[in-house]
């Protein structure tokens, strides 16, 4: 049984927006593997995200 300390908050990485209940983009960072969260305007706009744990950077 989880508790609200588990759960991993999910923000945009690119604008920091609160996903949850939208129609967000979820992947892999290509270089660490580290969870990353988008939002769909950041990715219609194709603004830059940066991965938290390793730095890399995309479109």
């Amino acid at each position: 049984m989880s508790t609200i300390d588990d759960r991993e908050t999910r923000s945009c990485v690119s604008c920091g927006l609160n996903i949850a209940g939208t129609n967000a983009a979820a992947f892999k960072c290509p270089e660490c593997g580290q969870q990353i969260y988008r939002c769909a305007k950041c990715r219609k706009q194709s603004n830059l995200y940066e991965c938290p744990d390793c730095g890399f950077t995309g479109p």
